[in-house]
């Protein structure tokens, strides 16, 4: 990035002013940036293709993550979402922004054994030939083993089940920059018929897992409690999240807040929003089902928030590599690896959900949430052009976001 991410009235810009400053910012030619999915690239994607289903793709300023600018790109269609991640962040940049740390790319595959006589002793006789399994594992991917990664150690799980005893087995694969479905499933695959002749029993299913919990990626950073608005919102912050910490109910609703930010950039980045979603709340379920996310006050007052989840992404491979738009993410991004992105994702998560706890323990979320919601019911009662800031922005003052209102609005206007 030629620039710095804290772009002071953004918002306010169009649409191609906005296109044009992000250009001038990360350094993007025109063609970059005109760059989108063609029919041809989505039939090569997925199957039956018969048309392309558009989102906004919007992007959150003010982030310093770690000492480093990013500008985040978000596909998203909720509103509100991008403008609250871009304030949360730019409160966390005045107490020097986030911090963030990321384990290596681990990928865990798993082969399930079924029919074992005595699976106790066949999990160690698993163990006893470790070195053999991951030599036959690694000449699968001998590329991603000359670049650093590559099949690292088995772990052995004795599990009862409704069909009996079963030995699962666990594959632990560093799979750098990419995020590693494909190269651990074929390692499994290879590996299977090997523990099945050491075990005596008999393979079925060999997956990775989507509960990354060898790849966390964490994030903290302290909001100035002025800026948050004093502190009376601090403490209600920490009350609104003791609520979601107690009660399964909120909780969900807290961790979709997180959510939608993760994954606005994971999707926007082409990678599987659905893996990065199953591995976040089975992690919070670990234990009961809790928050992502902590609060907590320091000695002056002001509140540190901190998140911690499994990310698995990638930069390389799958759509990150055949999708344009996902491309053009990264380098409005500008990442270098894995890790990096997981320390964004991870940031982002934590800007979305102090920004939700803090309008909830404030002015509500609907306000913020209603007047960006109002253009939209607007433009489906017919307002075009000026009717749609008109109509918005008084059905906002009133507080009543209707079509059936924005219709008699519109249609004073029109008279008038």
């Amino acid at each position: 990035m030629k620039g710095n991410s804290e772009i002071s009235g953004f918002y306010k810009l169009s649409v191609e002013e906005r296109r044009k400053k992000i250009m001038d910012v990360v350094g993007l030619s025109d063609e970059e940036f005109k760059a989108a999915l063609r029919i041809g690239e989505a039939d090569r994607m997925i199957e039956n293709v018969i048309a392309l289903f558009q989102f906004p793709m919007g992007v959150a300023t003010n982030f310093q993550i770690n000492g480093k600018d990013y500008l985040i790109p978000m596909v998203i269609e909720e509103p509100s979402v991008v403008a609250a991640a871009s304030n949360a962040a730019r409160i966390a940049r005045i107490g020097g922004g986030f911090r963030s740390v990321c384990d290596e790319p681990i990928m865990m595959g798993q082969i399930q054994i079924n029919d074992i006589r005595v699976p106790f002793a066949a999990k160690i006789r698993v163990l006893e030939r470790k070195e053999d399994i991951l030599s036959r594992a690694n000449e699968c991917d001998p590329v991603l083993v000359k670049l650093g990664g590559g099949a690292l150690d088995l772990e052995t799980r004795v599990i009862d089940t409704k069909s009996g005893p079963m030995l699962v087995v666990h594959l632990l694969v560093n799979v750098r920059d990419a995020m590693g479905a494909n190269a651990v499933n074929t390692m499994c695959e290879a590996i299977a018929p090997m523990i099945g002749e050491l075990t005596e029993g008999k393979p079925l299913l060999r997956i990775i897992s989507n509960l990354a919990t060898h790849r966390m990626a964490r994030a903290w950073a302290t909001f100035d409690k002025g800026l948050l608005g004093g502190e009376d919102v601090v403490n209600k912050i920490i009350k609104a999240y003791h609520f979601a910490d107690g009660d399964p109910f909120r909780c969900a609703t807290h961790n979709k807040g997180i959510m939608n930010g993760i994954d606005a950039l994971v999707i926007a980045t082409g990678n599987d929003f659905r893996a990065v979603e199953a591995g976040a709340h089975i992690y919070a379920s670990l234990g009961g089902y809790h928050p992502l996310t902590h609060y907590e006050k320091n000695e002056n007052g002001d509140l540190v928030g901190s998140i911690e989840l499994p990310v698995a992404c990638g930069t390389i491979g799958g759509a990150t590599s055949s999708n344009p738009l996902a491309k053009l993410s990264l380098k409005i991004l500008g990442v270098e690896s894995a890790q990096e992105l997981a320390c964004v994702i991870a940031s982002l998560g934590l800007a979305q959900n102090l920004a939700a706890l803090r309008a909830l323990s404030s002015e509500g979320i609907q306000r913020g949430h209603m007047a960006l919601h109002a253009r939209n019911i607007t433009v489906m009662a017919g307002a075009v052009g000026e009717e749609i800031d008109i109509v918005a922005r008084k059905m906002a003052e009133e507080g009543k976001v209707r079509v059936d209102r924005a219709r008699d609005i519109l249609e004073e206007i029109r008279r008038s």
